[in-house]
C-alpha cells in the first residue's frame, strides 16, 4: 500500500508518495536509477548555452584585450591616452580570461555552485565592457592629451604634429567597442541561462528535503501541513 503525503512548503505543496518494495513500481523506479545520466537535470538547461563556446570567446576577447593593451602602452608612454590611463585594457582582459576559463570548466564539471560562480564572474564582465565602452567611446572623440587648441605664443607639442598615434589609438579603440558588445551579449546569454539554472537547484533543493521530511519512515517528526489537506492513504 503506497502513502501520500501532503507537505505545503512556503508557497509550493509538494505531494510525496511512498511506494512499498513489494509494488512492482518499485522494481522500475529501481531499475531506471541504476544508470546515471552524464548531466543532472540542474545543469541541463545551463548546457543549452553552450558554455564552452561562450567561454572560448571570452578567452579570445580576453587576449585580444591584452595585446591592444601592450601595443597602445608601447606606442603611447610618453602621452598616455584615456584607456591606457585607466587600465581598461588589463583589467578586462585579466577578466574575460577568469570568466572564459570558469565556463570552458562547467563544460566538463556538473555543477551546480560553478554555475553560480560564472554568473557571479559575468556580471562583473557586463558591467565592465559598459565601463570599458564608454571610456573608449571618449578616448575617440577626444583629441590627443596636450593637443588641444594652443593660447596664444603657446606651442604644440612634438607628438601632436604626428597623428599616426591617435589613428593607431581611435583604430583600436572602435574595435575594442566591437568587441565589448560581443562579450557582452555572450554574457547576458550567460547570466540568462545561469540565472534559469540557479532558480531550478534551488527548487530541487527544497523538494528534496520537503521530501525527507514528509517521509514516514524518517526518525523525526513530519512537517505538518499549513491549511493543506491531512495526510491519506490509499491501496
Amino acid at each position: 500500500m503506497a502513502t501520500t503525503t501532503v507537505t505545503d512548503a512556503g508557497s509550493v505543496r509538494i505531494i510525496t508518495e511512498v511506494i512499498p518494495a513489494t509494488d512492482p513500481r518499485a522494481a522500475q523506479l529501481a531499475s531506471g536509477s541504476q544508470a546515471p545520466a552524464k548531466t543532472s537535470f540542474q545543469t541541463q538547461g545551463f548546457r543549452r548555452a553552450h558554455p564552452k563556446v561562450l567561454g572560448t570567446i571570452h578567452i579570445f576577447t580576453g587576449i585580444v584585450h591584452i595585446c591592444f593593451g601592450i601595443i597602445l602602452t608601447l606606442s603611447e608612454h610618453r602621452n598616455p591616452s584615456l584607456p591606457v590611463a585607466s587600465g581598461v585594457l588589463f583589467w578586462l582582459g585579466v577578466l574575460l580570461l577568469v570568466s572564459g576559463s570558469l565556463l570552458v570548466e562547467s563544460e566538463r564539471r556538473d555543477s551546480p555552485v560553478l554555475v553560480k560562480t560564472c554568473c557571479v564572474v559575468n556580471v562583473g564582465v557586463v558591467l565592465g565592457t559598459l565601463v570599458a565602452t564608454g571610456i573608449h567611446g571618449t578616448a575617440i572623440t577626444r583629441n590627443i592629451p596636450g593637443c588641444e587648441k594652443p593660447k596664444p605664443f603657446q606651442v604644440r607639442p612634438e607628438w601632436c604634429l604626428n597623428m599616426h598615434g591617435k589613428i593607431l589609438s581611435n583604430g583600436l579603440d572602435s574595435i575594442s567597442v566591437l568587441l565589448g558588445l560581443l562579450e557582452f551579449c555572450a554574457a547576458v546569454a550567460v547570466l540568462a541561462f545561469g540565472y534559469d539554472t540557479v532558480r531550478q537547484h534551488t527548487y530541487t533543493q527544497l523538494v528534496r528535503e520537503a521530501g525527507i521530511r514528509g517521509d514516514p519512515g524518517n526518525a523525526g517528526p513530519p512537517l505538518p501541513s499549513s491549511g493543506g489537506p491531512p495526510q491519506f492513504g490509499r491501496s
